[in-house]
């Protein structure tokens, strides 16, 4: 366990700031007179709430193997992402919980991928089938939820975090998102064509959330009345939006960020097997995508996206470019606004695993380094 010091600017407050470790673990972190280098900032690191895949490895394996998730992890972590939600997306429910088992094995295992992922998203099945609405999730294994499934659910994850997507408008679904919330389970609507009431009483009934809003819907909606609007008169809900500028168009993801309301909104990438790794042919579970040099994610022969090709660090700055605001404004939402979703520690406080960015940004927010530290050492 390594011990240290430094001066930087801090990523929230932008008042230079001094952090001290000893053995791996924060022990102040205080205002100093001491000026830092003019573009040296402090930040928490990034949390992802969404990430399929990554650097070439698809998470949707029945027997994912372990040095494949290690890597994965590490070259997260190189993109500013120290903890996120390995994600499950639609499939058969009993397939869908023994992978779950065999990667919380893995996790328990290896306490470095214990540090990484602080929990699970299972987002599917009980999602719409519509087309559009479904995405690239196969709307042949849709499903309506039962109390079985998510006791099963609470089962198999014990006591870590867990987020569910599910559709609102599905049959028991709201009496799912009660139970699932009573047992501490984050309920988060998606892939849905709910009406208002529908969308009303599931957040009545304890659901928080709202999934990659802008997608998991068709390409074309009703100009009076559609998912956004619906989702855009709610109140008590946090929603997820994907910063690439492909997922949602710059215009529209600058009118989500002025028509709700302030911390409302946080990031995740929706990474797949492509992020992070090469162009080409990636999979995802069953499907296998193609990743141009555009990083788009498409299902061979549609203009459906299955996912993204982004990487957490570059979602911060994309957001950035596309709202105008400086990149510490964007952070918060990739970090701080994730992690209290999920009920997790933002770091950064005494006591707690030197865990950090180091971010050296210009400032007409242009990344020029980005160093990533665990318990206080470069990994």
């Amino acid at each position: 366990m390594s011990s240290g010091e430094i001066i930087a600017w801090h990523q929230q407050t932008r008042r230079p700031v001094r952090l001290t470790w000893t053995d791996g673990h924060i022990t102040a972190l205080v205002p100093t007179d001491v000026t830092p280098p003019s573009n040296l900032w402090l930040a928490p690191p990034l949390v992802d709430l969404q990430v399929n895949g990554f650097a070439g490895v698809d998470f949707q394996q029945d027997d994912l193997p372990a040095d494949e998730l290690l890597k994965a992890v590490r070259e997260l972590r190189a993109a500013g992402c120290t903890r996120f939600l390995l994600t499950l997306v639609t499939d058969e429910w009993t397939r869908l919980m023994a992978r779950l088992r065999h990667v919380r094995r893995l996790r328990a295992e290896m306490p470095e991928l214990a540090a990484a992922i602080a929990g699970w998203h299972v987002e599917g099945p009980f999602l719409s089938a519509e087309p559009g609405f479904c995405g690239a999730h196969d709307a042949s294994l849709m499903c309506d939820p039962s109390p079985e499934h998510i006791r099963q659910l609470r089962e198999v994850t014990g006591t870590d975090p867990v987020l569910l997507t599910l559709s609102p408008e599905r049959k028991h679904a709201l009496a799912a998102v009660e139970l699932a919330a009573s047992l501490g389970i984050k309920v988060s609507l998606g892939h849905t064509n709910a009406s208002a009431d529908q969308l009303r009483q599931a957040i009545q009934r304890g659901a928080s959330a709202f999934t990659h809003l802008g997608n998991g819907c068709p390409r074309e909606l009703d100009r009076h009345d559609n998912i956004l609007w619906r989702v855009f008169e709610l109140e008590g809900m946090k929603v997820s939006v994907i910063p690439d500028g492909i997922h949602v168009s710059p215009a529209l993801f600058r009118l989500m960020h002025r028509q709700l309301p302030a911390g409302a909104i946080f990031y995740v990438s929706d990474a797949m097997a492509a992020a992070g790794a090469a162009p080409g042919r990636h999979r995802l579970g069953h499907l296998e995508l193609e990743v141009g040099e555009d990083q788009i994610v498409r299902y061979p022969g549609r203009a459906t996206f299955a996912g993204s090709a982004l990487r957490p660090i570059d979602g911060v700055f994309r957001a950035t470019e596309m709202l105008g605001v400086p990149w510490q404004d964007t952070w918060t939402r990739f970090s701080k606004n994730s992690a209290a979703l999920m009920g997790l520690n933002p770091g950064l406080n005494p006591g707690d695993p030197a865990d950090f960015c180091l971010i050296e940004a210009t400032p007409e927010n242009q990344l020029l380094n980005l160093q990533v530290l665990v318990n206080g050492a470069v990994p």
